[in-house]
């Protein structure tokens, strides 16, 4: 059987509580072999951390979502320092920009606007300062924000890559992310009958630029589009993907898993 990563999970949510052991079971049973959890908050990242000193396929990714950067502590390097700092710690983030809801949507005003847009810009700084400090890469999100991401991170070429997660961007912009030498990472949306856009992209990324995940719970693909998603998924995102790219499973497991291995040094 063709083994996969899942490289971007959220093991830490509730969703997973009543069946976890079930839930790695299937995983590996689908020939999921490491997943990466990934951290949100303070505690998200410290709950990551302990699923991956309980569990030898799990790894951690520690960082504050920007989605909550109202609720970020002013500095959140000292903590995030030391979090980054733990052998099974294999990435920081999620993080990145967000501009999808702003507050100006929700009765906010423009300058509500401006204020979340600074607090998030701040964090992500933060965390591309203690990536680049750990010799770690970032995993970036992503949302209505793309040309403030790109470029913020930047400045960081050459001591920060980033895998920007869920990618569902055009080829030009996939472009632009591959020339600072970043990469893409693709999710169950691939599957879906309204992701042709996802598909052209995965067609046009070189076979070494990309990893898989799911982005559990979220976006689980055919045939279990709107279940609760789970690691085990991978294997029908690998599949759609081997048929884009026209490629045995084989190939692109070892394509996905040599890049994520590359991507992610600590990932062992």
């Amino acid at each position: 059987m063709p083994i996969f990563f899942d490289t971007h999970a959220h093991l830490d949510y509730p969703e997973y509580e009543k069946d976890f052991s079930e839930v790695l079971a299937r995983a590996q049973n689908a020939g999921i072999t490491k997943i990466i959890s990934i951290g949100t908050s303070l505690d998200s990242s410290r709950r990551a951390i302990a699923l991956a000193e309980k569990f030898p396929a799990i790894y951690a990714a520690v960082g504050w979502h920007p989605g909550e950067a109202l609720t970020a502590p002013e500095d959140l390097r000292p903590a995030l320092r030391e979090l980054a700092s733990h052998p099974k710690v294999v990435a920081i983030g999620e993080t990145g920009l967000d501009y999808y809801r702003l507050p100006s949507s929700q009765n906010g005003s423009a300058a509500d606007d401006a204020h979340y847009k600074k607090r998030q810009a701040e964090i992500f700084q933060q965390q591309l300062e203690v990536a680049a400090e750990f010799n770690l890469n970032a995993i970036i999100h992503q949302r209505a924000s793309f040309d403030d991401t790109l470029a913020q991170l930047k400045p960081f070429v050459g001591k920060v890559r980033g895998v920007f997660h869920c990618f569902g961007e055009s080829v030009e912009r996939l472009k632009q992310i591959l020339e600072i030498g970043s990469l893409v990472s693709y999710t169950g949306i691939v599957t879906f009958k309204n992701g042709q856009n996802i598909r052209d992209a995965v067609a046009a990324t070189p076979l070494d630029k990309f990893m898989l995940e799911t982005d559990c719970p979220y976006l689980a693909p055919v045939p279990h589009r709107g279940k609760r998603g789970e690691p085990a998924f991978v294997k029908e995102i690998s599949e759609t993907i081997a048929q884009v790219k026209m490629i045995s499973l084989d190939e692109l497991s070892a394509a996905t898993c040599r890049t994520a291995h590359e991507f992610f040094p600590k990932l062992v």
